[in-house]
């Protein structure tokens, strides 16, 4: 994972938020649910609760660092570390009571219907296009000879995780043979079928990115395999610039090809 957030940032982030305000109202419910049973629980099931948390917040600790380290993003840290805690919390609610798990169910499923992780805001150097902009850039001769275009929906989860990707890949690679695009399909749905991009069922080709070069599509992903929608890797910053070879297109702009 690539930035951290401080904790001012954090804590504006938390209230402003009401995905993340949610969550934590629930989290912190815990100590409270907690210290009320604690006088009515015998003896040996405090201590077991006790030594359940423990081995919670240990796990917990080190799942943490390992996804620290492999996330590349703010974006997917988050999502993963708040679905590890539901798990944990609700794990641990069944020790206390198994009502008590169910409810925490109910709020988790509540939060899920009414709210949503945001997105990472910045757009770096793409530009958000709609699909009669993005038809008009691509075959207009005196545009960039190519067009990274990443379609994605806000909708998507998948989107939400990799939101920090595109931006930082087109401040680093844009140039004026390279630009980058943005189109957002919850917007223009319709626009999907266009560009070969199946919406139905959980959505597995969003976010899709597509290189056009002259206004011919020149390389994609996912790409189209309706067999194997589910095949393709994780999108990261470092498998879209292998696989759409930004460093060589930067190479050939700085040298002038």
């Amino acid at each position: 994972m690539e930035e951290q957030h401080g904790p001012i940032k954090w804590l504006n982030l938390m209230v402003s938020e009401p995905y993340f305000l949610f969550h934590f109202l629930a989290f912190f419910s815990y100590l409270v649910v907690r210290g009320s049973a604690t006088p009515v629980l015998f003896p040996h099931l405090t201590h077991n609760l006790l030594h359940r948390e423990i081995q919670a917040i240990l796990a917990f600790s080190v799942l943490t660092v390992i996804k620290m380290v492999r996330q590349e993003t703010w974006e997917a840290f988050t999502a993963d570390m708040l679905f590890l805690a539901k798990v944990f919390l609700v794990t641990l609610a069944l020790v206390l009571d198994y009502h008590v798990a169910f409810w925490y169910l109910v709020v988790f499923g509540v939060i899920y219907i009414l709210t949503q992780q945001p997105a990472y805001q910045g757009l770096g150097n793409s530009s958000k296009l709609t699909p009669l902009q993005l038809e008009t850039l691509l075959t207009e001769g005196n545009t960039s000879r190519f067009w990274l275009v990443e379609f994605r929906a806000s909708c998507s989860p998948a989107c939400i995780r990799t939101s920090r990707c595109f931006p930082e890949l087109s401040i680093t690679y844009s140039n004026k043979n390279l630009s980058f695009g943005v189109v957002d399909l919850g917007l223009f749905p319709n626009a999907a079928e266009k560009f070969g991009i199946y919406l139905g069922g959980s959505m597995d080709q969003l976010p899709s990115y597509i290189l056009f070069e002259n206004a011919a599509e020149v390389a994609r992903i996912p790409q189209l395999n309706l067999e194997a929608k589910s095949s393709h890797p994780p999108i990261t910053k470092k498998l879209l610039s292998r696989y759409f070879e930004l460093d060589l297109h930067l190479l050939e702009y700085v040298n002038g090809k």
